[in-house]
């Protein structure tokens, strides 16, 4: 028989609220403040998460199990089958020496770790946002940042930061796809609104990302940088997003920025090189020649230019220049074909011809459609579907995966030996496996016993100043379910229907819900736990999380102040599509 999720067993919604919000709670104290492992904490609070659906908001323990071993299923695959690649081939680079060479041909663009930072963290990391998204971005990003000497808190927590303002249009479009689905609004119109709020902190997050890293003076020594980059992201995210759709939106943005830095970063530098690769390092940046310069020339103290050395003379103490070249290519050769294989497998084309191989399709026996949801999240009941799609072969993992083995074998590696790096691949993920499943868990637990919904509807309950806390609805649903997608389908109902009855804009709240979410990404475990997995720095999630906290709640705040601003005050109302 179905169950009819409750949203309010206390007969107050502050009070169910809090209660809800007691297995986050619990996951958030047992990470930042106990310091209990990823995986435990996970678990821990999946084990309170049953507890309370079943006890106190009475769904079913049969429904609450297979709830869970949904969300196990999902998180292994496809979040943890991307995990488990990406790690399997920066782990054949690092065998191979070519990471080494890699890291050397990125200090040739730019050896001050800010701009590194812009390049890799931010654009670079906002292309595989928009090729792939489920964590590739965060995992290529943190593991480029550690080859190239950053500290293990720097390269996770900067990671986490840089990835935020893409998110909301993500692998190909697909959360703004989702929220049309979801509310029956336009997708087009969805994908011009958030174009019209994200641009504004695409702007702003570089800036950000290097003052938490490099502190207040060392981000204005490298601001015309910072502002290239933002400028040149931002104005075609906003051009793409208004006038062709939600889905190439952070393909062109981030291609578009990488080459206007790195065309930047020819004709200027900074007056010091930052060369300390820890937060807010000692002072160690050296002289590095000022302003505008021509071309990879920088003056001398006896009045002569000299030429930069290209980044392979400076790889060896000698050989021939063609020699060196084609060691970096080599390098460059592993990450150039993940990167046209992720692209690839982010096609429509692409994964309807996999799917049409072999996928399969399994609906939950005793969970599909037996939870309802009811009124006020939804305006009718509305039977939850639970189809787990193991379509495994056009999943990006597996695109990842098929980069890694080509890429290993172009690097001399021998089937046997990939195989035996494989395995010590899976041996080194396995906890990171564990924590992944039980969030995963933890999040569809919490999703099909309505405890979420019970959380937006306090958030609902604000009034008018539901459009600061109606964007922080979103940002919460990223946080606990790691995914800016599953937020849309979480709350893009519920934004739709109290929008209409606050007399807002329902393409603004839904918009915000995307918009705010992406704040949420930096703290939402699973992704925590794919940056501590990248830097090899297991057992530290509970830093990450007390590092990046601040960042992702203030900048949530002011993405909530800025939907405000275009709710009730001219002239940013005229920024509001209906």
């Amino acid at each position: 028989m179905p169950w009819n999720q409750s949203y309010d067993p206390f007969g107050s919604i502050l009070l169910s609220a809090l209660v809800a919000a007691i297995p986050v709670a619990t996951m958030l104290i047992a990470l930042a403040f106990l310091k209990i492992q990823a995986h435990w904490a996970a678990i821990s609070a999946l084990v309170v998460a049953f507890v309370v659906a079943v006890f106190v908001f009475g769904m079913p323990v049969g429904i609450a199990g297979r709830a869970t071993l949904l969300g196990i299923m999902s998180g292994l695959f496809p979040i943890g089958w991307i995990v488990l690649n990406i790690i399997f081939l920066y782990r054949l680079t690092v065998a191979n020496g070519s990471f080494e060479i890699l890291q050397r041909s990125i200090g040739g663009i730019t050896e001050d770790r800010r701009l590194q930072l812009l390049l890799i963290a931010f654009a670079f990391g906002a292309f595989f946002e928009g090729a792939a998204g489920f964590g590739t971005p965060v995992a290529v990003t943190a593991a480029l940042l550690i080859g190239l000497g950053f500290s293990p808190l720097a390269a996770s927590g900067l990671s986490l930061i840089a990835n935020t303002a893409p998110v909301a249009f993500g692998a190909l479009g697909t959360p703004v796809i989702a929220l049309a689905g979801v509310t029956g609004l336009d997708v087009y119109t969805l994908s011009a609104m958030i174009g019209r709020q994200l641009p504004f902190f695409s702007l702003l997050v570089p800036f950000w990302l290097i003052w938490a890293f490099a502190g207040w003076r060392g981000m204005l020594e490298v601001w015309p940088a910072i502002l290239v980059t933002g400028v040149s992201f931002a104005v075609p995210q906003f051009l793409v997003a208004n006038y062709h759709g939600p889905y190439l939106v952070d393909v062109i943005a981030a291609l578009v920025s990488m080459g206007c830095l790195i065309g930047f970063m020819r004709v200027w530098r900074p007056r010091r090189i930052w060369k300390d690769p820890s937060l807010r390092g000692r002072d160690d940046s050296v002289a590095a020649g000022e302003g505008l310069r021509g071309a990879a020339m920088a003056r001398t103290g006896h009045g002569a230019e000299m030429v930069d050395a290209p980044p392979v003379a400076r790889m060896s103490g000698g050989g021939a220049a063609v020699a060196d070249q084609g060691a970096l290519l080599r390098a460059w050769m592993p990450w150039l074909i993940l990167t046209v294989f992720v692209f690839l497998w982010g096609l429509e084309g692409t994964r309807g011809l996999l799917n049409g191989i072999w996928s399969a399709s399994l609906p939950i026996e005793g969970l599909h459609r037996m939870v309802v949801k009811v009124p006020p999240v939804v305006a009718a009941p509305v039977p939850e579907g639970a189809v787990f799609a193991f379509g495994v072969l056009s999943m990006t993992g597996t695109g990842i995966l098929a980069a890694a083995v080509l890429g290993g074998l172009l690097m001399g590696f021998s089937p046997l030996a990939l195989i035996r790096e494989y395995g010590a691949t899976i041996w080194r993920v396995r906890y990171s496996l564990i924590t992944i499943a039980a969030m995963l868990g933890l999040g569809y637990l919490t999703r099909y016993s309505g405890l979420d919904a019970t959380m937006g509807l306090a958030f609902a309950n604000t009034g008018m100043l539901y459009p600061l806390f109606g964007t922080l609805l979103g940002w919460l649903g990223v946080a606990l379910t790691g995914s800016d997608t599953a937020s849309n389908v979480l709350f893009g109902g519920l934004q739709r229907i109290t929008a209409e009855q606050l007399g807002l804009s329902p393409v603004l709240m839904a918009s915000a819900n995307s918009s705010g979410g992406v704040m949420g990404k930096m703290i939402d475990a699973q992704s925590i736990v794919v940056a501590s997995t990248a830097t090899n720095w297991f057992g530290h999630e509970g830093d990450i999380l007390r590092y990046v906290f601040f960042h992702s709640i203030a900048l949530a705040v002011l993405v909530g102040l800025l939907v405000t601003l275009q709710a009730y005050v001219p002239p940013f109302t005229g920024m509001v599509l209906h």
